[in-house]
C-alpha cells in the first residue's frame, strides 16, 4: 500500500505526501491519484494537476506522467467523501498462453479491468496475486482496455518488467488486434497516421479524438490495417456489411484503434464510446454483447534468452460465433 509520509491520509482535508510503492510503479499520475482520491470528482483531480497544486518529487507535473517506486507525490488539501468498504479481490487464474520463471502471458477475457482503480475495486492483477500468494513479484507489463480481450503480459521479475516495458516504449514489439467494423474496408493495406488528442467531457469522462499535426497537445499515432474478411449484409436482421480487420499498432495511445477506425467511418462493432449506438442495440439482440476488439497476436523478445516470441490468442467463442454466422 502507498505510504503516507506527512499530513493526514487522502480521506482528510489537510495536505499530504504519498510515497509510490512497487505496486503503483508505472501508473500514470492521474490514475494513481484517482485510485487514492475515491470520492473526488475527476474534473477536480485534473484541475489540481493542471494548476500545479499536485507536485511530483517537488516539481510541477502532468496527468500523463508515469510514477516510479519511491516517488513522492504531494497532494493539496482536498475533501473526500467517505469510502465504501473495499471489496476484496477474489482469487482467480486466467487462461495461460505461456509461462516461465520470467513472465506469464494471459488470455484476458472482455469485461475485466487489468487493475483496480477509477471505480473498479480490482482487476486481473489483483485477482492473480490473490490466486498466487506465494508469488514474490507479479506486475503488469502493459494494459488492455476493460472491454478488450486477448493477450496480456505479466512480469514475474523486476528485470523482466523493465526489459519488456522498454521494448514496448521503443516499439520493437508487434501488437496486432482483430476488430470487426461497420462497412466494407478497402482491400488494400491502409496506414492511418493521425495524431490523437485526449480531452474530458463535462461529466469528467475521458475521451479521445483525432486532431491535426499543429495541435500542441496531439500525440502521434500510427495504425496499420489489413482486411481479413467481409461479412455480407444481413438485411433480415438489419445489419450492414461488416469487415473483419487485422490491426497493428505502431504506437500505444489511449483508445488508438477505436478512434482511428471510427475516424475512417468504420467504427468497431459494439463500441459504446465511439460506435453506432443504434447498430450496437441490434448487435446486442443478436448475441454480440461486447465490443469486437481482441488482442490476437503479440511479438516480443524474451527478457532472458532474447528469443523472439510470437503468441496468438484465438477469438473467444462469442466473437468467433458471430463472424461465422452465415444467416442472410
Amino acid at each position: 500500500m502507498t505510504s503516507i509520509i506527512e499530513g493526514k491520509p487522502p480521506t482528510g482535508v489537510a495536505a499530504c505526501q504519498l510515497q509510490v510503492d512497487a505496486e503503483s510503479a508505472g501508473q500514470r499520475l492521474d490514475n494513481f491519484l484517482l485510485r487514492h482520491l475515491k470520492g473526488v470528482p475527476k474534473t477536480h483531480v485534473y484541475r489540481i494537476i493542471r494548476s500545479g497544486e499536485v507536485r511530483l518529487n517537488k516539481g510541477r507535473t502532468s496527468a500523463d506522467a508515469r510514477v516510479a517506486e519511491g516517488d513522492l507525490v504531494r497532494l493539496p488539501p482536498v475533501r473526500v467523501a467517505e469510502r465504501p468498504p473495499v471489496q476484496a479481490a477474489p482469487a482467480r487464474e486466467f487462461p495461460i498462453l505461456l509461462e516461465d520463471d520470467w513472465l506469464v502471458a494471459l488470455d484476458k477475457p472482455a469485461g475485466v479491468a487489468v487493475h483496480g482503480g477509477s471505480g473498479v475495486s480490482f482487476g486481473v492483477i489483483e485477482q492473480l496475486r490473490r490466486a498466487r500468494p506465494e508469488a514474490k513479484f507479479l506486475e503488469l507489463v502493459h494494459r488492455l482496455d476493460r472491454d478488450t480481450s486477448g493477450i496480456l503480459l505479466v512480469a514475474k521479475r523486476r528485470s523482466a518488467l523493465t526489459a519488456l516495458q522498454q521494448q514496448f516504449r521503443e516499439r520493437v514489439t508487434g501488437k496486432t488486434y482483430l476488430a470487426l467494423v461497420t462497412g466494407t474496408w478497402p482491400a488494400r493495406l491502409k496506414v492511418i497516421d493521425a495524431p490523437l488528442h485526449k480531452y474530458l467531457q463535462p461529466d469528467g469522462e475521458r475521451r479521445v479524438r483525432t486532431t491535426t499535426t499543429q495541435d500542441p497537445d496531439g500525440m502521434r499515432a500510427v495504425t496499420l490495417v489489413k482486411r481479413r474478411d467481409v461479412l455480407a449484409p444481413r438485411h433480415a436482421q438489419g445489419l450492414p456489411a461488416m469487415s473483419l480487420l487485422e490491426v497493428t499498432i505502431k504506437t500505444g495511445r489511449t483508445h488508438q484503434i477505436r478512434v482511428h477506425l471510427a475516424s475512417q467511418g468504420h467504427a468497431i462493432a459494439g463500441d459504446e464510446k465511439y460506435g453506432d449506438f443504434d447498430l450496437n442495440k441490434r448487435l446486442h439482440k443478436l448475441g454480440l454483447a461486447r465490443m469486437f476488439l481482441h488482442a490476437w497476436r503479440l511479438q516480443f523478445d524474451h527478457p532472458a534468452s532474447g528469443e523472439r516470441i510470437e503468441l496468438h490468442a484465438e477469438l473467444p467463442p462469442e466473437l468467433a460465433a458471430f463472424v461465422s454466422t452465415e444467416t442472410p
